[in-house]
C-alpha cells in the first residue's frame, strides 16, 4: 500500500513493515473479494465485498427499558428479534442494535468467559481516562426500520449522557472485515458503511497486521492481513451499570439476507450462558519447554549487526526494533481469557484485547501503548521507550525511576520516538503513524526493510494496531506485550526493544525476559490465577514494569 494513499482516512494506521514467516509455508495469495470467504461464510458476511461507496438502507440504535439482571435483559432481548423477525424491515441492507440497560455493573471479561462461541472478542481502555460517552436514543416509535435511512435521519432523537464504557465483551459476528491483502482506503469505506455518528456504540473491533507486505504465518491465517467485528451480541460494562446487546446486520448483495442474518442471531442467543458462577477448576497449564526464536546465539548476531549499521555512514538508520518469539509448551491449554484477566493486576493503566477470529487462535495483549484516539477532530497519540522492572518498595521504584529518566540511551531512544510521533501528526496525521520509531525504529523505511532481512518468524500482528473504529470516535493501542495462545500448542510470546547506538545486546535480551515475563510468570507462580473465579486476583508487585511515556496531543 503507498505510503500516501488516502491521507484524509483515519483508516491509514499501517504504513507496511516486515517480518519473516516462522513455517515455511508458500504465500497466501487470494483475490480480494473471495478471500477466505469459505472459511466464515456460514457464520456471517464479510463486509469487505460490499460497495463502498453504496451506504446501507438503515443504521440504528434502539434501547429498550431497563432491567436488573442479564436473564431478564436476554429474554426481552429474544422477545424483540422475534418481534422483528415478524415486521422485516424494507431495506436491503443495513445494521441495527437493540441494547438493554442492566442496573448492575456485570464484569464484561466475566460475562464472556461463561461463552463458547467464536468467534469472540475483548477490548478494556485504560480505567483512569475519564470521558464521558454520548449516546442517542430513538423516540418511543416501535418501528424498528428507520434511524438514518440513506443518510438522513426522519424521526426525533434525544442525547443522553451515559457513563464511561469501561470494557466490552463480544461474540458472534454481525459483519466481519477480513483480506489476506493490505488494508487500504476502501476497505475502511467498507467498514465505515456499517458506522453511524448516531449509533456510536457500533463499533468495529479489531486488528492489523504489522507488516502488510510479508508472507502469513500459518499461525496467523486466520486473522488476514487485517480482521475486524461487529460482534452479534455484547455485553458493555459502565461504570456502575452494564448493557447487553445485539446487533442485525444484512446485505442482499453479498447474499447474507435479513432473514438469515435473524436465523444466526437467534441460534447464538439459544447459546448464551446467563450463569457467570466459576467454572469447576481445571488442571493448572505446566510450562514443559520454551523456546526462543532467535536464540541468544542469534540474538547477539543481529544486534550486532544493527549497531554497525547504526555507527556506519552508509545507511540514515538510528533505531530499529528487534523481536523476539518465545513458543511456551504446557501440558495442558491455556485458556486465554484466563490468562488475560490475571494480566489485568500487572498493568492497570494498560490497554487490554482478544481478538479471536473463528478456526484461530487467540491474540491476547496488555500494553500500555496508545497508538492513537480521535474523538471528532480531535486526535491524540503517545510516545513509549524503555523499561524497567519494578522493585516492591517505593524508594527502590523512585530510584529505578531516576535511573531510566537519566539514562543517556533511554533517552535518545524516546526523544526519537516522541519527534517522529509529532512530526507525523503535524502532517500526514494519521497516514503514517503506524509504525512508530517505538516498535519499528527510524528512519520508518530503512528500519523496516531491516527487520524484514533480519527476524527469524512472522510478527502477524504482534506490534501492529489493534482497538476499534466507530462512528464518533476510533481508539487503537499498539499491539505490544501480547501474545498468540491457540488450543493444544501452548502460546507465543513476543516481545521487542528498540537498538540504537550504545545498546548492549545482553541487556536487551534481559529486557526481553522481563516483558515475556509479564505472561510466564502467571504459570510459573502456582496457577491460582487460572483456576480461582476471576475478580479475586491479587496484585503482585514483583516484575511490573515502568515505562517512560509522553503524551502528544
Amino acid at each position: 500500500m503507498a505510503a500516501g494513499t488516502a491521507v484524509r482516512s483515519i483508516a491509514q494506521l499501517t504504513a507496511p513493515d516486515s517480518s519473516k514467516g516462522r513455517f515455511s509455508i508458500a504465500p497466501i495469495r487470494k483475490c480480494r473479494s473471495v478471500s477466505f470467504k469459505f472459511r466464515f461464510r456460514c457464520l456471517s458476511m464479510n463486509g469487505c465485498g460490499g460497495d463502498p461507496e453504496s451506504a446501507v438502507g438503515v443504521c440504528e440504535t434502539r434501547t429498550l427499558p431497563a432491567v436488573y439482571t442479564p436473564e431478564m435483559a436476554l429474554n426481552q432481548l429474544t422477545s424483540a428479534v422475534l418481534a422483528l423477525k415478524s415486521k422485516p424491515p424494507c431495506f436491503s441492507s443495513g445494521i441495527i442494535r437493540l441494547e438493554v440497560p442492566i442496573l448492575e455493573q456485570i464484569e464484561a471479561m466475566k460475562w464472556l468467559q461463561a461463552q463458547s462461541q467464536l468467534p469472540r472478542c475483548f477490548f478494556s481502555g485504560r480505567r483512569s481516562q475519564s470521558n464521558i460517552t454520548s449516546h442517542l436514543l430513538s423516540n418511543d416509535d416501535d418501528r424498528v426500520d428507520e434511524g438514518r435511512v440513506n443518510g438522513y435521519k426522519p424521526f426525533q432523537t434525544t442525547t443522553t449522557m451515559v457513563p464511561k464504557l469501561l470494557s466490552v465483551a463480544g461474540i458472534g459476528s454481525a459483519v466481519f472485515f477480513h483480506c489476506s491483502q493490505p488494508f487500504t482506503f476502501n476497505d475502511w469505506r467498507c467498514i465505515r458503511r456499517f458506522l453511524s455518528k448516531d449509533c456510536p456504540l457500533i463499533r468495529a473491533y479489531g486488528t492489523i497486521r504489522f507488516d502488510a507486505r510479508t508472507d502469513i504465518a500459518s499461525e496467523w491465517e486466520g486473522f488476514g492481513s487485517f480482521y475486524f467485528n461487529i460482534p452479534q451480541v455484547e455485553l458493555d460494562e459502565f461504570e456502575g451499570s452494564s448493557m447487553l446487546v445485539i446487533t442485525i446486520a444484512w446485505d442482499d448483495t453479498l447474499l447474507w439476507s435479513w432473514g438469515k442474518a435473524v436465523d444466526v442471531l437467534q441460534t447464538t442467543l439459544r447459546q448464551i450462558s446467563i450463569s457467570m458462577e466459576s467454572k469447576k477448576e481445571v488442571p493448572r497449564p505446566v510450562i514443559i519447554s520454551k523456546n526462543h526464536i532467535p536464540n541468544k546465539a542469534s540474538w547477539d548476531v543481529a544486534v550486532k549487526k544493527a549497531l554497525q549499521m547504526i555507527d556506519g555512514r552508509s545507511s540514515d538508520l538510528t533505531k530499529v526494533v528487534l523481536a523476539r518469539s518465545t513458543r511456551v509448551a504446557t501440558n495442558t491449554d491455556i485458556d486465554p481469557l484466563a490468562l488475560l484477566s490475571s494480566l489485568k493486576v500487572e498493568g492497570q493503566n494498560s490497554f487490554q484485547f482478544c481478538i479471536q477470529p473463528p478456526n484461530a487462535p487467540a491474540f491476547i495483549g496488555n500494553t500500555p501503548e496508545q497508538l492513537f484516539h480521535r474523538k471528532h477532530l480531535n486526535v491524540s497519540s503517545e510516545a513509549l521507550a524503555g523499561t524497567r522492572a519494578r522493585s516492591g518498595s517505593k524508594d527502590l521504584d523512585l530510584q529505578i525511576e531516576r535511573d531510566l529518566l537519566s539514562s543517556p540511551k533511554d533517552h535518545l531512544e524516546f526523544i526519537i520516538v516522541r519527534e517522529s510521533i509529532k512530526s507525523k501528526l503535524e502532517f500526514d496525521i494519521l497516514s503514517s503513524i503506524h509504525p512508530t520509531p517505538a516498535v519499528c525504529g527510524f528512519p520508518t523505511e530503512d528500519a523496516r526493510q531491516f527487520i524484514a532481512e533480519t527476524e527469524m518468524f512472522d510478527r502477524g500482528m504482534y506490534a501492529g494496531p489493534v482497538g476499534w473504529f466507530g462512528g464518533r470516535e476510533s481508539e487503537f493501542a499498539v499491539g505490544i506485550r501480547s501474545a498468540l495462545v491457540e488450543k493444544g500448542l501452548g502460546m507465543a510470546i513476543f516481545a521487542g526493544v528498540g537498538i540504537v547506538k550504545g545498546t548492549n545486546p545482553c541487556s536487551e535480551w534481559e529486557e526481553l525476559d522481563l516483558k515475556a515475563s509479564q505472561f510466564t510468570k502467571l504459570i510459573e507462580m502456582g496457577g491460582e490465577q487460572f483456576t480461582k473465579p476471576i475478580g479475586d486476583e491479587k496484585p503482585h508487585s514483583s516484575h511490573q514494569e515502568a515505562d517512560s511515556i509522553g503524551s502528544i496531543n
